[in-house]
């Protein structure tokens, strides 16, 4: 064999591997994005959930406390802020106003101990917190499928691919805001 055609063929060789390396590697980053829109799919149901127990809940309250009326107002307006969000960052966000908004509608009921003794309001209370778990639970599975699919990307020798693919690391990670990191004093 003449040296000119072995070294076609390496070269051949070597950039079938390389082709072969990228359609692997593309593979992966496709499934691993969609695991991460997935799983904030199941967050994005469990934050509806709970926005559709909310008017019930303030329903229940605006019996007891009528004059709070800045309370339920804000909480209407987080509420429309996350039904309205599109992208993982304005629902982050808009979640986190809501979380805010509702931890002030609990406190106030502190201040009624008829509505605090009240069975409905008690039922959707439990519901609430029900939601919050499995909003807990499916927020650590996104981050967990966010952190592996940023770190594949990032590892050697997919790095090399997911640019040209197309990919890029995501940084919209679901954490706590800054506000919501004490935990509001209520008792009941």
């Amino acid at each position: 064999m003449k040296r000119g055609t072995l070294a076609g063929l390496v070269v051949l060789a070597v950039v079938v591997i390389a082709f072969l390396n990228y359609v692997g590697a593309k593979n992966t980053m496709v499934a691993k994005h969609n695991d991460v829109q997935a799983q904030f799919a199941q967050i994005d149901t469990q934050l509806q959930r709970r926005a559709d127990l909310i008017p019930n809940l303030v329903s229940t309250v605006k019996g007891y406390a009528t004059h709070e009326q800045a309370v339920f107002d804000n909480i209407a307006n987080a509420r429309a802020g996350l039904l309205n969000a599109r992208d993982p960052q304005s629902k982050i966000a808009a979640n986190n106003q809501l979380d805010g908004a509702v931890g002030r509608l609990l406190a106030i009921s502190e201040n009624y101990p008829d509505l605090k003794a009240n069975t409905n309001f008690l039922a959707l209370q439990d519901q609430l917190e029900g939601t919050e778990n499995r909003i807990a639970v499916e927020r650590r599975r996104y981050n967990l499928t966010l952190r592996d699919y940023n770190t594949y990307i990032e590892q050697f020798p997919a790095s090399l691919w997911a640019g040209i693919a197309g990919f890029h690391q995501d940084n919209a990670y679901f954490e706590a805001d800054q506000g919501s990191r004490s935990a509001p004093k209520v008792s009941f």
